[in-house]
């Protein structure tokens, strides 16, 4: 009798374990092939996670809120990451990765004899929020590097417009003498905008909008204003390259006096421990072996 149970549960656990395979399969088809002809490549990190994020995205997105939608969008403009996932794809990625660390901390409390529901919402938060974390860190590092890039391609195109090229030879000139990086890259941006056919100050404005960055805005406003007004560009472009540079020695001055704070913490806990140590070891032996100790 017991043989003849225990064979019925196995034959009924092969059976729904096969029809939800053959569902999960089903709606899994259902989900179109993504084509990533024109964007960028998936990193190898995100690769493994890719269908699954499609099919959240095919059953689930349009449940997704606008706002939400809206904000995310934004976000990944200003991280210039919107030729590798779409809104509703992060949204979706967010989703699976609070999924996925709420189930290693479930297995790991499971594997320890433990369970809390507050470590789960804890760990599930912590999934949530970490690709915004990371689009963070990228917006950090890719502002970075265009201030530190800003007057150096500021230098280009005032030589260039002082030796009497328009705007868009300037850009050309800049964009192939200037180091490689994100500024490189929003700079053909705009030339290619000014070669399809918008006005520079159109041009310039979406350079803005794109980036949100205040010397950027500082920059376009004034190449604006002196095309408006009819005043010299080059010295407005000049103007613009010192005090960019100033900007920049002020901030790698404001960074070498934060230097000595930043070091307090590394020192009180792990450079004067180990010093000290060092220091009372052969004097600690000594002691023991005078018997004092």
């Amino acid at each position: 009798m017991l043989l003849f149970i225990a064979f019925a549960v196995s034959v009924g656990l092969i059976v729904v374990i096969g029809i939800g395979y053959t569902s999960i399969r089903g709606l899994s088809g259902a989900v179109p092939q993504e084509n990533r002809l024109f964007l960028d490549p998936l990193p190898a990190s995100l690769r493994p996670l890719w269908p699954l994020v499609n099919f959240v995205v095919h059953h689930f997105g349009d449940r997704f809120s606008t706002k939400l939608v809206e904000r995310t969008d934004l976000q990944l403009r200003l991280t210039s990451l919107t030729f590798l996932m779409n809104a509703r794809q992060f949204i979706a990625l967010s989703v699976i990765g609070a999924v996925m660390v709420a189930l290693i901390a479930l297995l790991l409390m499971l594997s320890l004899g433990l369970f809390s529901v507050l470590v789960l919402i804890g760990a599930a938060i912590l999934g949530y929020f970490y690709p915004r974390i990371w689009t963070r860190d990228v917006r950090r590092r890719r502002i970075g590097q265009i201030l530190k890039h800003l007057p150096i391609y500021l230098d280009f195109l005032t030589l260039a417009v002082e030796a009497g090229l328009n705007i868009n030879g300037a850009l050309q000139k800049a964009i192939e003498k200037g180091p490689p990086g994100p500024l490189r890259w929003e700079l053909e941006h705009v030339l290619r905008d000014l070669k399809s056919g918008l006005n520079r100050t159109e041009a310039l404005r979406r350079l803005d909008d794109r980036l949100r960055i205040k010397e950027v805005t500082n920059l376009v406003g004034a190449v604006v204003q002196a095309e408006r007004m009819g005043s010299g560009l080059a010295k407005s472009l000049r103007f613009q390259s010192e005090q960019r540079r100033s900007e920049r020695f002020q901030r790698a001055e404001k960074q070498a006096m934060e230097a000595p704070v930043k070091l307090v913490f590394p020192l009180l806990v792990f450079i004067f421990p180990v010093t000290f140590i060092v220091l009372g070891f052969p004097i600690v032996m000594k002691f023991v072996q005078e018997g004092l100790l």
